[in-house]
């Protein structure tokens, strides 16, 4: 084998590993349940109010 055939087949490898990692990452995460924002109440509003002055 020379070496174009070697590094093409390692990197058909190396991608198909990432594709089947992404995959049980999703499952995964969307397994945990359906994603629900946090209540109001619960948030901390504070303000920053800057006042710039120009001379």
């Amino acid at each position: 084998m020379n070496r174009s055939k070697i590094v093409a087949i390692l990197t058909g490898a190396i991608s198909i590993l990432l594709a089947v990692a992404y995959l049980i990452i999703v499952q995964l995460l969307d397994f945990r349940g359906e994603m629900k924002p946090a209540p109001i109440s619960q948030i901390n509003q504070s303000m920053l109010v800057a006042y710039i002055q120009s001379p």
